[in-house]
């Protein structure tokens, strides 16, 4: 019963070091605005409060509020009725998010994850990963994709 204990407090302390971390400092929904925001400049030149609110699937007041909470956390510039653009710190996280969703989509992918499947998981996971194990799963794909008998061997047993 002692060992049992011992491993609960054990993995009570790694969450807690876990929520601790840099990483969890901006909640995944912040980084979900942060990444659509990022998105929509990209693709249009500009993002409003309506298109946010409909690739969010929240309403405008409720992106108002997240828009001034990022503001508050100087991820964003934003006037109402004028524009929306992000700091150079909203920039580097989105892009990072933005990066780490298409290299778990890869790795899920050659895992045999059908797309759609794979897409939903990168986006449930793409906010959660340290930086360094997202580094190892992109020098894995890229061992994987150098050595295509491997990866055959794997896709076809």
């Amino acid at each position: 019963m002692n060992t049992l204990k011992v491993k609960n407090s054990k993995r009570l302390e790694s969450i807690k070091a876990a929520h601790q971390s840099e990483r969890t400092s901006f909640s995944t929904r912040m980084e979900d605005y942060l990444e659509v925001i990022l998105e929509l400049v990209e693709l249009k030149g500009y993002a409003t409060t309506l298109d946010i609110s409909r690739y969010m699937n929240v309403s405008a007041p409720s992106v108002t509020k997240m828009l001034q909470r990022l503001e508050e956390n100087k991820l964003l510039e934003y006037e109402k009725y004028h524009g929306i653009n992000l700091t150079n710190k909203g920039q580097r996280i989105a892009h990072e998010i933005i990066q780490n969703h298409g290299i778990l989509l890869e790795f899920f992918e050659i895992l045999g994850v059908n797309h759609e499947t794979a897409n939903k998981d990168a986006e449930g996971t793409e906010h959660h990963l340290n930086q360094k194990t997202i580094k190892q799963l992109r020098k894995f794909i890229t061992f994987l994709k150098s050595n295509p008998k491997i990866l055959n061997d794997f896709k076809n047993p």
